[in-house]
């Protein structure tokens, strides 16, 4: 282990040199010829592992697109990041995007990938482990796992915009006193928050049918939402005009909305008002 912090801490010290004067230390090498990449990548051996030195030091550079295979190393791996932007993903993971100067630690027997993003080149010094033995390459990185980042980054906004659409709907609905879809969208158990208290589904739909309360105009300013598994919480700086015990007021609020997905449905749980105050 001694052997290995060593190893680490001149590779650490050469990597901050090299950073501050913002050149490649070490050459590229050569063209890697091996059957365990895609794209093209560079190798340069800084260290063979022997007798004393049981570790092996090499830098790797990845052309814009470039990957290795899936592969395993028995003994684990520490990667430092040394140019450009990469992936890193284990298996049952997602992709992880690695930048120049992140230390990514790969633990003994765990199944991965890593390879310079499609629009840049990337770079590391690998250090080694080889009393365990030899790294075991599998299958090739398909396109679509290669690409998931893209796919889980549209799925993610698309969903955020299919939320904010639901809310948009909503005030809609309780404006127009439409108490059908507001009971569609309102799950059994939703809880609403006023300033003069709570609210039960049933009671906040007779309130809003009967007019004791008439929402006539949302104003939003200001839209953000953030997703825990399978809740979203939306948060909406509006401005709200309603009509209360026959008086219009206008209000500046924050209000909280948390919808939860259930069988890819979205329904609303609570909706809570927070009044600003001084505006």
């Amino acid at each position: 282990m001694k052997h290995l912090f060593y190893i680490i801490l001149i590779a650490v010290t050469l990597f901050t040199k090299a950073g501050a004067q913002d050149t490649s230390l070490f050459p590229k090498g050569e063209i890697a010829t091996v059957n365990n990449h895609t794209g093209t990548v560079w190798l340069h051996e800084l260290n063979a592992p022997d007798a004393n030195f049981d570790y092996s030091l090499a830098v790797a550079t990845f052309a814009a697109g470039a990957k290795l295979d899936w592969h395993i190393h028995p003994g684990g791996q520490i990667l430092l990041i040394t140019e450009g932007t990469g992936y890193y993903q284990e298996k049952h993971s997602p992709i992880r995007v690695v930048n120049k100067g992140d230390v990514i630690k790969c633990l003994p027997g765990i199944t991965h990938w890593h390879g310079a993003t499609p629009e840049s080149s990337f770079a590391y010094i690998g250090v080694t482990p080889a009393q365990k033995g030899k790294t075991i390459w599998l299958e090739r990185v398909t396109d679509k796992e290669y690409n998931s980042i893209k796919t889980l980054a549209m799925n993610s906004a698309n969903r955020e915009q299919e939320i904010i659409n639901l809310s948009r709907d909503k005030w809609r609905w309780m404006s127009e006193r439409n108490v059908d879809s507001l009971e569609a969208l309102f799950n059994e158990k939703a809880v609403f928050i006023h300033m003069g208290g709570n609210m039960t589904k049933e009671q906040e739909l007779n309130v809003i049918k009967s007019g004791a309360i008439q929402y006539k105009q949302a104003d939003i300013q200001e839209t953000s939402v953030q997703f825990i598994g399978n809740t979203a919480i939306l948060l909406n700086k509006i401005r709200l005009t309603a009509v209360v015990g026959g008086n219009e007021v206008v209000n500046p609020f924050v209000v909280t909305e948390v919808y939860i997905e259930q069988n890819g449905k979205w329904s609303l749980g609570s909706l809570s008002f927070t009044k600003l105050l001084g505006q």
